[in-house]
Order: C-alpha cells, then structure tokens, then sequence
C-alpha cells in the first residue's frame, strides 16, 4: 500500500512540474530589463498609417509576430540618440518572429526625410501626419516603445531613450520572440 502511495505521490508531483510548465509557457521572463515595464493592458489599438514611401500599413495585419512599436519625433534629443541603436537591434534581431515599426509623431515628411537620411537609418517608419494614431495610443513621453505579443496583446512598455543593442535588451527580445 505505501509502494502504490509513493507510486501517485511521484506521478502527482511529475504532473504538477509539467502543468506548470505548460501554464508558463507563454510567459518568458517575469523580470525584463531595465527600463521595461510589464503592461499587460489587453488588446492593441488598430491603425493604418502611411510609410515614407506612401504605403499603408495597417498595424493588425502584423498579427502572428512580435512587434516592436516605437514612437518618435526627429527634435526628440533621446529619439535621435537610440535610433541607431534600434537599428542595430534590427540588425542583430532580423531572423527572428520581431517586426520593429516606428511611428514618428505628427511631424512633415520633409522632416522626417531629412532626419533619416542623415541618421542612415533602414527602418519601417511610419508617418502620423495629424497625430492621432499617437493620441489613441497615448505614450507617456517620447521616445515611447510597447511590445506587442502575436495575439495582438500589448505586453511591456519601455519609456525614455535607451541602448537597444545592449545584450539585455536583445536578450530579452530574443526569449520574446521564441
């Protein structure tokens, strides 16, 4: 009797490892680095805006990746300063399931034109020409970035400038993604 009682206590305590794996699964990393916050506030607000070659792109279409959306303004003094980063990120991150998508907020397209072109930077960048993409989704500051999971789920948020091509932060994005 105790051998079959050590028998179900053995496959009781398999079976509880295993649930809780399965259970976490979807879950990476409870603790992202510094700078990003856990904002797990439910459903993505959709849009459709213009990129800088006057395609539309229409943000649920994304659905089945990781994205990476980003909101900037070229007199942004930390926007200008991780652009490169956010590119080397890119580069570093360009055969994962991570689709980086940057919103500049309410400037002209001359602006923006010129600011990328002196910044050398190879980005999907999006135009909210009035700024109203950029009020729905109301950033708390600029630069402001929010991970969006597969589902369509915001997830994290990340407020104020920071070195994306630092191995946390590509780390983090890394176990995201996978």
């Amino acid at each position: 009797m105790s051998a079959l009682f050590n028998a179900m206590k053995q496959l009781l305590f398999v079976m509880t490892i295993l649930f809780s794996t399965l259970v976490n699964a979807d879950s990476v990393n409870t603790n992202p680095p510094f700078g990003i916050r856990n904002y797990d506030i439910g459903n993505a607000p959709d849009f459709t805006l213009l990129d800088i070659d006057d395609k539309a792109f229409t943000l649920s279409e994304t659905r089945g990746h990781w994205i990476f959306l980003h909101f900037w303004a070229s007199w942004c003094g930390p926007c200008r300063e991780e652009m490169p980063t956010i590119q080397k990120l890119a580069d570093i991150l360009q055969k994962e399931n991570l689709k980086i998508i940057m919103v500049n907020t309410a400037e002209d397209e001359d602006t923006i034109f010129e600011f990328l072109a002196a910044i050398d930077v190879d980005l999907t960048n999006l135009m909210d020409a009035d700024g109203l993409v950029t009020e729905t989704w109301k950033p708390r500051g600029l630069p402001t970035t929010f991970l969006i999971n597969p589902k369509g789920e915001i997830k994290y948020q990340a407020i104020g400038g920071r070195e994306w091509d630092k191995p946390e932060y590509i780390k983090f994005l890394k176990q995201l993604v996978r």
